[in-house]
């Protein structure tokens, strides 16, 4: 076997740019596919981090009452179940913020704008005041009990610095329409697609707009070390709040079959809230990656869409391989010949035609994996700001790739396999060739 290597290595050598376009036919293949599948990595990736940045937390905690008249009411009123729940769950030195939530029409001399605004305790809020950076104003202009930082989109949309009084328009949450004013505190930075979503207000003052107690809030967020934990300890605060509450479950089977798949695994367990009735608080415990199952598709989608086009590129290369391999067969058939009358038999032909096609297809999908390294390296230096609509896919406004390990070895497995099925017909005939006849040939 170690004759037949050698002599395969020789025989690619000899024909170096013959060689040279077939390997990279087949690294230019594993270029553009690994390029793809680390993309949807690290979108995945992208969208986790930014979203549990937005809403400070991994694993969160909603609390739903019911009116007397059916309508859902987003509240959590007794925070001793909440907080025993999460000594149970050996959470107590964890990052925890409470906060609020409501969507508000702003305002400003005629111009308006419909924003979420989010209700913190900024004392509290510690990963807030270290992440949030100012164009304009900061968290030391916030004096106000009304105090408001919008983006800078927003701000320019409306025509507003820092200083100025908005209008606000909202509902409680009972449902009846509320008025309000804000005093702007500061300007962010544009984030693009977060800009509806991200605009801060003291949680005792939007409480006071919609409806709810000083001390109340809507949604318990924990933030952990690792994002890969969350599943774990989502199962271990529903443990300890099934103990202590009612809590949301959805039925075996209720993720899958639906009638609607694009929604997420979130709206899939609020929609239990409009079907069930019960009396007091009833809690439903979710992480971020049930906010953004629907990405998950979107990455599924994209490793198909992968491996389709890596399966298309290689028809056509493998159809370039086949006809190389019988002309190096019909250019070799005098060696061949040479080879069989010293000795060498019908299957090490056979083999050494294969390993040739094998060691072209390994060199081929290391220099693609080599190149697509260059290429993401290179891509992920490019800064394409966070004002735009893909900031959500982006950290910092840059390309994040994450290579997948079991998509990459299926795309080697797949690669080298067709490679060889390509080489096996053209040499099981150069196998099958009779020495004497080979050897009298004028080729």
């Amino acid at each position: 076997m170690s004759s037949l290597i050698s002599m395969a290595f020789r025989n690619l050598s000899r024909q170096k740019r013959r060689s040279f376009l077939l390997g990279g036919a087949i690294a230019f293949g594993i270029m553009i596919v690994t390029i793809i599948s680390s993309l949807a990595g690290g979108l995945m990736g992208n969208v986790a981090a930014n979203i549990a940045h937005l809403f400070a937390g991994h694993v969160f905690i909603e609390g739903v009452e019911k009116s007397p008249s059916g309508k859902n009411l987003e509240i959590i009123r007794n925070d001793m179940v909440i907080n025993d729940t999460i000594q149970a769950a050996g959470l107590s030195d964890a990052y925890i913020q409470k906060r609020s939530g409501a969507a508000v029409t702003l305002i400003f001399e005629g111009k308006k704008t419909q924003q979420s605004i989010i209700g913190v305790d900024f004392d509290k809020e510690r990963l807030l005041r270290e992440r949030v950076s100012f164009i304009k104003g900061g968290f030391d202009q916030a004096t106000a009990p009304n105090s408001l930082f919008v983006s800078e989109q927003v701000a320019k949309k409306l025509k507003v610095d820092v200083g100025d009084r908005l209008l606000a328009q909202t509902k409680t949450v009972t449902g009846q329409f509320n008025v309000g004013e804000f005093r702007v505190a500061g300007i962010m930075p544009s984030m693009g697609l977060f800009d509806q979503m991200l605009a801060y207000t003291p949680k005792a003052y939007l409480n006071s707009l919609i409806g709810l107690g000083l001390e109340d809030y809507q949604m318990l967020g924990i933030m952990l070390p690792d994002l890969t934990q969350a599943e774990k300890v989502a199962e271990n605060v529903k443990t300890a709040l099934k103990a202590r509450a009612q809590v949301f479950e959805l039925p075996p089977g209720t993720l899958i079959n639906v009638s609607n798949p694009a929604q997420s695994r979130y709206q899939k367990l609020a929609q239990l809230a409009r079907k069930e009735t019960w009396e007091g608080t009833k809690y439903r415990v979710y992480t971020i990656n049930d906010t953004i199952s629907q990405i998950e598709q979107v990455v599924q989608i994209l490793n198909t869409v992968s491996t389709v086009i890596l399966v298309v590129l290689f028809l056509i290369i493998l159809v370039g391989i086949l006809n190389t391999f019988r002309i190096i067969i019909y250019e070799r058939t005098k060696e061949i010949g040479t080879m069989r009358a010293l000795g060498l038999q019908r299957p090490e032909v056979r083999n050494l035609f294969i390993l040739e096609a094998t060691f072209l297809a390994i060199g081929g999908v290391i220099a693609g994996f080599a190149a697509a390294g260059i290429v993401m390296l290179l891509l992920s230096f490019i800064n394409f700001g966070t004002g735009t609509f893909f900031a959500l896919f982006m950290k910092n406004g840059h390309l994040s790739f994450v290579p997948q390990l079991s998509q990459s070895s299926f795309h080697v497995i797949l690669v080298v396999l067709l490679t060889m099925l390509a080489a096996y017909l053209p040499a099981r005939r150069a196998a099958k060739l009779e020495p004497a006849d080979a050897l009298r040939t004028s080729k």
